[in-house]
């Protein structure tokens, strides 16, 4: 037997054994997640499958052990995932600091730095919430104008960022402030790690279509940052900022791979089964069917891209190919549901209500960089069309 096949019983005896019964579930929304930090209460299993995760570092299964990660290869990672798949479980944690600021910190973090975040990212102590857009300065991101003064031993920071998604509920915010207004735009802007437990940070929820508030204002008033969380060097985080933003549009473009509730559970629960034991509905079906072929379609494009960047290929403009189809297939899949639900998708205020999420989707090609954006910069970087 090969390493990696006793590797593969290894895992899948510990996940049979040690995987609630309700987390082999399908989350029924983005509401039903493992968010981490300090100010939300879960089940009992959904906090005994992160810690018995957390445990193993598989949380992270790819960071190094000594920031709190499982140290494994991609090979083993790869088999870890497939055998979570196997068995339908959810992810234990989900976490801006794992998708976006972990893989920063790994890659443009000092020694310090990591040792002081990741292990809290990893176990789920500490949330994490973004703060790049501002009010003038959305796809032009570059314009943004939030001011961090030296002030000898630390900064204060001065300004106001929006769809911060979850500020209220996150206890730091990676953030990019101006350090230097005389230099290029591009330029004189750094990359801060913020605590937000402090009285010159406040959040204000941003209601939706949806009824709900995933995002927030956040406003920065002589907020105090300390100088060993400046993220790579002064004055260059924009290179930082890029980096970090391919992770999180493939963080985005994840919504596609199918972790939600399947669009054919909910259409079978509302309109039974044939004589044949398929969905009652034939055009339904047939449009479920197809959804279900381009999201598997879609997890192998995944697959491949996140195999070629960790072989130093690098993520770069693909990740605007995942942002771009994994957020139309989520929009796609909740169009179905509704399709699927009729006039009980009307109802407000109830539990699983695809009414609200179906609403909610309408920002997946917002958020993260704009759908158009999206295609300018596969036209340009990827196809290599002409500009007009």
């Amino acid at each position: 037997m090969s390493d990696l096949e006793s590797f593969r019983e290894e895992v899948r005896d510990w996940l049979d054994a040690n995987c609630p019964a309700e987390m082999r579930r399908p989350m029924a929304s983005e509401n039903d997640a493992v968010w981490g930090g300090k100010k939300t209460k879960y089940s009992e299993p959904q906090q005994l499958w992160l810690d018995r995760m957390a445990s193993k570092g598989w949380t992270v299964p790819e960071w190094p052990t000594e920031y709190g990660g499982g140290g494994l290869d991609k090979a083993e990672a790869k088999v870890l995932r497939q055998e979570m798949q196997r068995i339908k479980a959810r992810s234990p944690l989900q976490s801006f600091g794992i998708w976006m600021l972990g893989p920063a910190l790994l890659k443009y973090g000092t020694h310090e730095q990591k040792l002081e975040h990741l292990p809290k990212i990893a176990r789920g102590e500490i949330r994490w919430a973004q703060g790049y857009s501002e009010p003038n300065a959305g796809s032009d991101l570059a314009a943004l104008m939030t001011k961090c003064e030296d002030k000898g031993d630390h900064y204060l920071i001065n300004g106001q960022k929006i769809w911060t998604s979850y500020a209220d509920q996150a206890d730091w915010i990676f953030a990019l402030v101006r350090t230097d207004f005389e230099a290029k735009k591009h330029e004189g802007i750094s990359f801060i790690l913020v605590d937000m437990d402090q009285p010159g940070v406040t959040t204000k929820p941003i209601k939706l279509i949806s009824g709900k508030s995933p995002f927030c204002e956040t406003f920065f008033d002589d907020a105090r940052a300390e100088k060993h969380n400046v993220v790579g060097e002064l004055n260059k985080g924009w290179t930082v900022a890029k980096y970090l933003l391919t992770h999180e549009r493939e963080m985005i473009g994840g919504m596609g791979s199918g972790a939600m509730r399947p669009a054919g559970d909910v259409a079978v629960q509302m309109l039974g089964k044939d004589e044949h034991g398929r969905l009652a509905d034939p055009l339904l079906r047939t449009d479920i069917v197809r959804l279900e072929i381009d999201g598997l379609a879609f997890m192998s494009t995944m697959e491949r891209v996140s195999d070629e960047a960790k072989a130093g290929q690098g993520m770069g403009a693909n990740s605007s190919v995942l942002k771009y189809y994994g957020t139309e297939l989520n929009k796609r899949r909740l169009e179905l549901m509704m399709d699927s639900v009729g006039q009980d998708g009307l109802e407000w205020g109830v539990d699983d209500d695809v009414a609200a999420n179906w609403l909610r989707t309408k920002g997946n090609s917002i958020e993260g960089g704009t759908s158009e954006v999206q295609l300018n910069i596969i036209s340009k970087r990827i196809l290599e069309l002409p500009s007009a």
